[in-house]
């Protein structure tokens, strides 16, 4: 892969070959179609770094060149390299205020869809299924989740600091029975999650999604 990869993030090769194989995924389950969603790797936590999908291209067919690398300001540390996606200062916030290693946005269907039938209650509410034991510290089906969801906008920085003040208020506030998912609904645009790692983030993306499904088609058939 190095011929094809930017002298500065050729340290990050692993990550870069990781991220263009979740785009392939997430492009065949139809949940980042078109040029939607963004996918970033943390390369550094201080100074705080990110590897992360340019702006504007298809993730089904991400290549090594499509990546770019950015700081706390979001901002690329390079200017040979792409300009970053518009909503970098997610992204920025997740990493700082909840330490993710990695942070994953998708544009599904049915995320797209509950997000806004839900704007109004301001969360999707989730309990009593098996696949919650799929998210970072839930160890039971017997719990209860709410997935915050956020009005759209495209005042990025703004959107930026509404979620970094629910999250360092929920986090500094949470119990067991108020815990805080590792992830958040947009209305009418799509999911942001994230992990410790990688693998976590895409484990949580895949639960998520799972349940949007279950709890979309639950409400069909009780009409």
């Amino acid at each position: 892969m190095s011929a094809a990869t930017p002298p500065a993030l050729q340290a990050h090769e692993a990550a870069l070959a990781e991220l263009i194989e979740t785009g392939r995924d997430f492009h065949a389950r139809g949940w980042s179609l078109g040029t939607s969603s963004n996918y970033s790797v943390v390369a550094s936590h201080n100074p705080l770094a990110l590897v992360l999908t340019g702006s504007g291209f298809d993730k089904g067919r991400l290549q090594p060149a499509q990546f770019t690398l950015v700081g706390s300001d979001g901002r690329a540390l390079d200017p040979a390299l792409p300009k970053p996606s518009a909503e970098t200062m997610l992204h920025v916030v997740l990493a700082r205020v909840v330490g993710a290693g990695s942070i994953l946005h998708t544009h599904s269907v049915r995320g797209t869809v509950l997000s806004e039938h839900f704007l109004a209650e301001g969360a999707l509410p989730l309990a009593g299924y098996e696949m919650l034991k799929g998210l970072a510290g839930i160890t039971t089906h017997e719990t209860a989740i709410r997935v915050p969801i956020f009005a759209n906008t495209q005042d990025i920085p703004t959107l930026a600091a509404q979620v970094e003040t629910y999250l360092s208020t929920a986090l500094a506030t949470a119990t067991p029975a108020t815990r805080v998912p590792p992830g958040f609904l947009i209305a009418g645009h799509g999911l942001y999650a994230w992990g410790e790692n990688l693998a976590a983030a895409r484990r949580h993306i895949e639960v998520f999604e799972f349940l949007f499904e279950v709890f979309t088609q639950k409400r069909d058939l009780s009409r």
